[in-house]
């Protein structure tokens, strides 16, 4: 019997035909590459206003606090996404799935680039937001092919694309901006996801439903493994306290660099952006480590990471090596525990990875649309220097919570042996 149903709640989705066949070797290589590849195209579309900040501000005559509000709300769209529709990915074929999605977003971005007011620019972005979640339905499709004892290995390759797409995002659309207007970035990704919803609907395979039952049946059903599982609940709070000075740092830093000393062009700033990609490396490696027992010991290292990533942020005010350390860092240590996050909630529950995802992951942007807003208030009343200090808050409380944490170390240790329970929870 259901967790729902011993609490009396409506019956919950039934577990349906099994997911994709895993291999003991996992996805062939050209598949997580076209998986990495996409997830990295759609997540991109959350940070495209990032570096436009300056030009946006301009072209509609608003404040930085009011301009600021446009990746708050993108970021907020996305999490709606992944509450909403990410848990669908359980219960509906994914390939019709995310070339639906995509169409939305296609037409949603093609209308933020024509948008004529800011507020007609605000609705394309929440609906450019939540739909392109797609992204977080691909990755647990990769992780439902890979092995057990290389899922870690197999999710963080596929999360690097993500993540690359999220910083380089930044970098593509400072360039193109810079050439073209910023209308042109919007416009440009809209035909992009035009081009991605067609490869991915006659290149994918199929990937069986795990779940049955209706919508809302599916979404409390979603609900319930927040209350199952405490290590759902603490991984989710630990990266949206990450997500939140990740994003604190890079709502505003263009401010920073736009101002005195550097006077950095839109091109100056995309190449800024372009040095944190780096960061995405370490995302296998992070993989890796999780598949071998460390995810503990690597998430307080993120924590730490994170802390001193703002401090010297502080000092590279007045410092592009110094500020280029702090992003390089910061990006690195936000990575690592994402990966060793998503390794450790995947192992909770293999018919449910795409309900565990979306609780993940939209908990993440939550945090990181506080983190937004947060950080461009901390600028407009405090300058960088009160940024920096709030976004070195939120990982100083994620370490402090880390460490009432026990539920960390048994995933560890069933992590380190290879096991995979897949114990019902739902």
């Amino acid at each position: 019997m259901s967790t729902l149903q011993n609490q009396g709640a409506s019956p919950a989705p039934t577990t349906a035909a099994p997911t994709p066949r895993r291999t003991i070797s996992g996805p062939p290589g050209w598949l997580v590459i076209l998986l990495a590849a996409s997830c990295g195209l759609t997540v991109a579309n959350l940070y495209y206003a990032q570096p436009l900040l300056e030009m946006l501000q301009h072209t509609f005559h608003l404040g930085e606090g009011t301009i600021g509000t446009l990746v708050t709300v993108t970021q907020i769209g996305y999490a709606a996404g992944m509450l909403l529709l990410v848990p669908l990915g359980d219960r509906l074929e994914n390939r019709r799935l995310v070339s639906v999605l995509l169409v939305i977003v296609t037409v949603a971005m093609a209308a933020a680039g024509l948008a004529p007011s800011f507020p007609l620019l605000l609705v394309a972005a929440m609906i450019a937001g939540a739909t392109s979640v797609v992204a977080q339905i691909l990755v647990p499709f990769a992780a439902d092919l890979a092995p057990d004892h290389t899922r870690g290995q197999v999710v963080g390759r596929v999360m690097s694309g993500l993540l690359a797409g999220i910083l380089l995002s930044r970098t593509l659309g400072s360039m193109l901006a810079e050439v073209a207007g910023w209308r042109m970035v919007y416009l440009v990704s809209a035909a992009l996801m035009g081009m991605l919803a067609l490869t991915l609907r006659l290149t994918l395979p199929q990937r069986t439903p795990t779940a049955k039952g209706s919508y809302g049946a599916l979404l409390r059903s979603t609900a319930s493994l927040v209350r199952t599982h405490s290590v759902l609940r603490r991984r989710a709070l630990y990266q949206a306290a990450m997500f939140g000075a990740f994003s604190a740092f890079w709502t505003t830093v263009s401010y920073v660099l736009t101002d005195a000393p550097f006077h950095y062009s839109q091109l100056g700033i995309g190449l800024f952006a372009l040095v944190g990609a780096a960061g995405a490396l370490v995302a296998p490696l992070a993989g890796r480590w999780a598949d071998r027992g460390h995810g503990r010991t690597v998430t307080a290292a993120g924590f730490l990471l994170c802390i001193c990533a703002m401090g010297l942020a502080v000092i590279g005010r007045h410092n592009i090596v110094v500020l280029v350390v702090a992003a390089v860092l910061l990006d690195l240590a936000v990575q690592s525990t994402l990966i060793v996050g998503q390794h450790a909630i995947y192992q909770l529950d293999r018919t449910a990875r795409a309900r565990l995802n979306s609780i993940y992951i939209g908990t993440f942007f939550i945090g990181g649309a506080v983190g937004s807003q947060v950080g461009a208030l901390a600028f407009h009343f405090g300058g960088w220097t009160a940024v920096a200090g709030c976004a070195a808050v939120l990982p100083a409380l994620a370490l402090l919570l880390w460490l009432t944490d026990r539920t960390g170390r048994s995933v560890d240790v069933r992590a380190a042996d290879g096991s995979d329970d897949g114990c019902p929870a739902i």
